[in-house]
């Protein structure tokens, strides 16, 4: 077992093929454990303890608050000189935090255990960043850079797939145990136990991993190598697009559960199969992804995906404005797809942009600076949507349209109204964040890249895979037009690959 520890100085083909399957465990186990614990999960167990929305905010920015912690974790991992045995450790120490969770609805009294839950989620989230230091900067330099996105798309394909059946069955569980036996707080504990039991066996993978032989540490002190990164004019663009994106994202992030449990009225089985539908488009669109970042360049796909996922944003403003009630389920029908689609290209593109601008031998550093930014922003913005969101609750603005009927305008009963634009509440949100995920486009456009190729020709490429996909499941033109609408929109249909 302690030769699980032992870095290699060359990793072999059969040493890389068993590192590479046991990486693709570790990412489906570890999946399924984010799957039960974490996303709407986590959000109702805080509401049912009784969180508002500023707590669910300062919740939300727990996990980015905790990056902080890989700046010190660059000195251990050179200390020790074994990033596995940093990741194995931090991972099972952090994970092994969900058995507490879990029993603070039984062992803590009422008013301690909000309190409670978000010092388990600091020490749970702070283990999570020491171990993504290490795992990063081991990857980097265990997965070759030629299958780069190709491997990780596959990966994250099968992590998606199990995490999205893990929690579908989450979903029935806790609502079955809510409206047949009121056990709402017994559900959340059992899903607790089980994640952390899958997280420990992804930890277990880990394990069983090669790890190429660090370089030797360079002379200069911690703090010059923390602020390295700084000196790098494009990686320090990287980090400006990092900062903004993440704060867009995490603005409105941790409400949409908050929105579609209270003001949409949805119960948590239709929310998870929205996120399971989400998920599965995904899955659908990864390996997609991860060919046109091969092919053209993760710069130019990042951009699309980020589009589309501004797209989705924006969405949200008029969900509630729909009539009936199918009408804006269908709406977050598509909401949770287009989501989905732009997900998998925004995770592994922006990922696998910092694994390449990072200088090789120098990825610890650079990756740790990466997660810095994104956690401090991360951090910052769903507080402070969460202040927001708690301070314009009561807030309306409305578009009303109004004209008279001819047929009898003496009469004041014949005043014709239409609404057809309605903010209240987390609107402002969700508007909020689509003004910050256009700046960070924006600033998307200074990062260099080699081999970089215009984001038009991408979409030409998304759209056309897209339409080769569904052609081959489906002949319904109206089905075809729906897929190929947020193409249309953004004016790519009819433009073509050279």
């Amino acid at each position: 077992m302690l030769g699980w520890f032992e870095p290699t100085e060359k990793v072999t083909g059969k040493q890389l093929r068993r590192g590479l399957h046991a990486l693709t465990m570790d990412g489906v186990f570890s999946q399924a454990m984010d799957a039960v614990v974490s996303g709407a999960f986590l959000v109702a167990f805080a509401l049912a303890l009784g969180a508002n929305n500023i707590v669910i905010g300062l919740l939300a920015a727990v996990a980015p608050a905790t990056q902080v912690l890989q700046i010190p974790t660059i000195y251990l991992v050179q200390r020790w000189r074994s990033r596995q045995r940093v990741t194995v450790l931090s991972s099972a120490i952090g994970r092994a935090m969900w058995l507490v969770i879990a029993a603070l609805p039984w062992v803590v009294p009422g008013v301690l255990q909000v309190p409670l839950l978000f010092i388990c989620l600091l020490g749970y989230n702070g283990m999570a960043a020491v171990s993504a230091c290490s795992y990063n900067s081991w990857v980097r330099d265990l997965v070759p850079e030629r299958i780069m996105g190709r491997y990780f798309a596959r990966r994250t394909a099968w992590s998606m797939a199990v995490g999205a059946a893990a929690s579908l069955v989450g979903g029935w569980f806790v609502d079955y145990g809510k409206h047949h036996h009121d056990l709402q707080l017994e559900v959340y504990s059992a899903l607790f136990i089980s994640g952390a039991a899958m997280g420990l066996f992804a930890v277990m993978w880990l394990g069983r991993m090669p790890e190429p032989r660090m370089k030797d540490p360079p002379a200069r002190g911690l703090w010059r190598q923390v602020l390295e990164p700084l000196g790098n004019r494009n990686f320090r663009r990287l980090l400006g697009f990092t900062g903004t994106w993440t704060f867009a994202l995490n603005f409105a992030g941790p409400f949409y559960v908050v929105y579609m449990l209270k003001r949409a009225d949805l119960d948590m089985t239709t929310i998870i199969l929205l996120s399971v539908f989400s998920q599965a488009t995904n899955v659908a669109f990864l390996r997609t992804w991860g060919r046109l970042a091969d092919r053209y360049s993760n710069k130019s796909t990042l951009g699309v995906a980020g589009l589309l996922m501004t797209l989705a944003l924006g969405l949200w403003l008029f969900v509630t404005d729909l009539p009936g009630h199918w009408m804006p389920i269908g709406l977050l029908v598509v909401i949770h797809g287009i989501t989905g689609i732009a997900t998998a290209g925004a995770t592994l593109c922006s990922g696998n942009l910092a694994l390449k601008v990072a200088p090789r031998g120098s990825a610890t550093s650079f990756l740790a600076a990466n997660a810095l930014v994104a956690g401090v922003m991360g951090m910052l913005a769903p507080a402070l949507g969460g202040i927001m969101a708690h301070q314009l609750e009561p807030e309306q603005v409305s578009l009303i349209i109004q004209w008279i009927d001819h047929a009898d305008s003496t009469s004041p009963s014949n005043i014709q109204s239409w609404k057809p634009f309605h903010m209240q509440g987390l609107d402002f949100l969700f508007l909020s964040s689509v003004v910050f995920a256009f700046y960070a486009l924006h600033r998307l456009a200074f990062v260099r890249e080699s081999g970089e190729t215009g984001s038009d020709r991408v979409m030409a490429a998304l759209y056309e895979e897209t339409g080769q996909a569904i052609r081959g499941l489906t002949s319904v033109s109206g089905l075809l037009g729906l897929v190929y609408t947020p193409f249309t929109w953004f004016g790519w249909k009819n433009r073509r690959r050279r």
